[in-house]
C-alpha cells in the first residue's frame, strides 16, 4: 500500500505539534522502529467502526486517504455468518429511517440482506400499571389508502456487520488495511524524527495478533494516526489514551433477550402486511419489556428488570419462559410479581403439567384483555435467551487533539428507546462529513478546530436523547398510584390525543 510522503505528511503538521509545545499521555516507551502512518485509524470493528470506514471509501474526497480498522475479533467470521430463514440472532438493533438512509447512502444497505430485516409501521406502548397507552405510527399525515411509513426497521448486528464489510471490500484494496484479530498493546505519543516526519503529537499504536486467522492484511508492529477513533465500545482503551473522562452510572438493571416465535395474529392487518412492535412497562418489575417484529412471524424480546428477575426469568425452561413472557403482556402488576417468584421445579416436568402455563391459564380467565396486546408467543429459540446490563454513560467531550469518539465510546444510553446504535450510526455520518469537509479544504483531518465541526453537531443531540432515556426509565420505575403513577399516566392520555405532538415526537426520534 501507498505510504505518505515526507513532502505531503509536513503540510498537515500544525505549528505547536512541529515546536514540541504539545503534551500528551504516554502509556508505553518509546520503541525506535519507525511507524507506518494512516490518515485515519479506527479502534473498533463494529457496526459503528465499520460504517465510518465504509462512509470515508464512499466519499469521494475520502476515498484516497489511507486508512486502517483495527479489530480483536475475527472479522472472517463476520464475513461468513450465516443462519437459516428461521433462525435469527438475539442481537438485534432497531433503525431509524434517518439510519437506514445513511447505510443507502454509502452503498452498505445494498449488502445487507434485507430478507432478514423487518420493518414496523406502528408501535404499541401502555403502562402495565394503570393502562394508560399511546399509539405510534404515521397514520394521521397518510390517506387510508396508502400504506402507512416505516417507523423503524429491525435488523441483526451480525447482518448489519457483514454488509458493512461487503461495502468496504467492494470499495477496494487501495490505501485500506482491515487488522482483525489485532489487539492494541499500547497507545503512545510518537517522536520528532529528524529524519522523517514530527509525529511527536500523533498517536501511535503497537499492534499484537491474536488469534490464528488471516486478516486482510500483514499486521505492522507500530502505526501512527494523522486522526484517531474510538469505536472501542464502553471502556475504550482510545479514550483512555486521550484523557477524556466520563460521568454516569449503573441501572443495576439486566436487560433480558430472546427470539421467539409467535402465532398468527388472530385479525388481518390493515393496510396488509402492517407489523407492529409493543412495549409494556412493568415498574414493579424493574422495567419495560418489548417485542420487536422479525420475518417469518418471529419477534425479538427485550425485558429490562431487575438483576434477580433476569436471572429467574434465564433459569426456567423454554415452556415456562414463554408463559413468563406472554403473562407480562397480559396480566396485571400483582400478578406477575406472584409468578415471578414462584419455585422453579427441581426436577423437568411432563409435558402434560406446566406449572407457570397453568398459572397463567388461570389468571387470564379472570383478567380482561386490551385489544394491543400481541400475538401468543408459541416457541423460544433455542440458546438465545440471554441478558447483559444496562448503564448509563457520557464522555466529557467527544474530541481531542487527533482522536474522536463514536459510538459507545462516547456515549451509552437505556435501550427503553431503542436509540443505541442509531446515535452511534449518527456520530459517524457526522464525524464522515466533517472528514470529508476537511479533505476538500486542505485541513488537517486530526487538528481540534477541524473536529470541533463534528463535536458541536453531535454532543447536544446525544445529551438530549441520553437524558430522555434516562427519565423515562426512573419515571416509569415508581411503581404503586401515587402522584408520579397519575401524572405519567395523564402524560400518556394526553399526548395519545395530541396527533401533532405525537408527530413531534417521532420525527425526532427518527433522527
Amino acid at each position: 500500500m501507498r505510504s505518505l510522503s515526507r513532502s505531503v505528511i509536513r503540510p498537515y503538521i500544525c505549528p505547536s505539534c512541529r515546536s514540541g509545545t504539545v503534551s500528551r499521555r504516554r502509556f508505553a516507551t518509546q520503541s525506535a522502529q519507525a511507524p507506518e502512518i494512516y490518515d485515519v485509524v479506527c479502534v473498533g470493528g463494529g457496526p459503528a467502526g465499520l460504517g465510518l470506514l465504509a462512509a470515508l471509501r464512499a466519499a469521494p474526497a475520502t476515498s484516497k486517504l489511507k486508512v486502517a480498522l483495527i479489530e480483536t475479533q475475527d472479522l472472517s467470521k463476520a464475513r461468513s455468518w450465516k443462519l437459516g430463514p428461521h433462525q435469527f440472532s438475539n442481537r438485534v438493533s432497531s433503525l431509524t429511517p434517518s439510519s437506514v438512509s445513511f447505510l443507502r447512502r454509502i452503498g452498505a444497505w445494498d449488502h445487507v440482506d434485507t430478507a432478514r430485516a423487518q420493518e414496523y409501521q406502528e408501535m404499541q406502548v401502555w403502562d402495565g400499571e394503570t393502562g394508560s397507552k399511546i399509539s405510534f405510527d404515521w397514520s394521521t399525515e397518510t390517506s387510508p389508502f396508502e400504506n402507512l411509513p416505516t417507523i423503524a426497521t429491525m435488523t441483526e448486528n451480525a447482518n448489519l456487520v457483514r454488509g458493512l464489510l461487503s461495502q468496504i471490500e467492494a470499495s477496494g484494496e487501495e490505501n485500506v488495511a482491515i487488522f482483525s484479530n489485532t489487539t492494541v498493546s499500547s497507545i503512545e505519543n510518537g517522536t520528532d524524527d529528524p529524519s522523517g516526519p514530527n509525529l511527536s503529537a500523533w498517536p501511535v499504536l503497537s499492534l499484537s495478533p491474536t488469534g490464528s486467522a488471516s486478516s486482510q492484511a500483514a499486521v505492522p508492529s507500530r502505526i501512527a494516526a494523522r486522526l484517531l477513533i474510538g469505536a472501542d465500545g464502553i471502556n475504550s482503551p482510545v479514550r483512555r489514551y486521550a484523557g477524556i473522562t466520563t460521568d454516569g452510572w449503573d441501572y443495576d438493571r439486566h436487560g433480558v433477550v430472546a427470539t421467539l416465535s409467535l402465532s398468527d395474529p388472530v385479525a388481518p392487518t390493515f393496510p396488509i402486511g402492517t407489523r407492529t412492535a409493543y412495549q409494556r412497562f412493568l415498574p414493579s418489575l424493574g422495567g419495560p419489556v418489548a417485542l420487536l417484529p422479525l420475518p417469518n412471524n418471529t419477534a425479538t424480546l427485550v425485558w429490562s428488570t431487575t438483576v434477580e428477575h433476569a436471572a429467574y426469568l434465564k433459569s426456567l425452561s423454554p415452556r415456562a419462559f414463554i408463559a413468563m413472557v406472554n403473562a407480562a403482556f397480559r396480566l396485571s402488576m400483582a400478578d406477575l410479581k406472584y409468578m415471578m417468584g414462584m419455585p422453579r421445579p427441581a426436577t423437568p416436568v411432563s409435558d402434560a403439567e406446566n406449572p407457570h402455563e397453568d398459572e397463567l391459564t388461570w389468571r387470564l380467565q379472570h383478567t380482561p384483555q386490551p385489544s394491543h396486546i400481541p400475538p401468543p408467543v408459541t416457541g423460544v429459540q433455542e440458546g438465545s435467551v440471554a441478558s447483559f446490563p444496562l448503564r448509563f454513560r457520557h464522555a466529557s467531550t467527544y474530541i481531542s487533539p487527533r482522536v474522536a469518539l463514536v459510538g459507545d465510546a462516547a456515549h451509552v444510553i437505556h435501550p427503553l428507546a431503542g436509540q443505541g446504535l442509531n446515535l452511534g450510526l449518527g456520530d459517524v455520518a457526522s464525524l464522515a462529513k466533517t472528514i470529508e469537509y476537511a479533505a476538500n479544504h486542505g485541513m488537517d483531518v486530526g487538528d481540534i478546530l477541524t473536529l470541533e465541526r463534528y463535536a458541536a453537531e453531535r454532543y447536544a443531540t446525544n445529551t438530549k436523547i441520553g437524558a430522555a432515556c434516562d427519565v423515562l426509565h426512573k419515571l416509569y420505575n415508581v411503581p404503586g398510584q401515587g402522584p408520579v403513577t397519575w401524572a405519567r399516566s395523564l402524560g400518556l392520555d394526553v399526548i395519545d390525543r395530541l396527533p401533532f405532538v405525537k408527530s413531534f415526537l417521532m420525527k425526532n426520534a427518527e433522527g
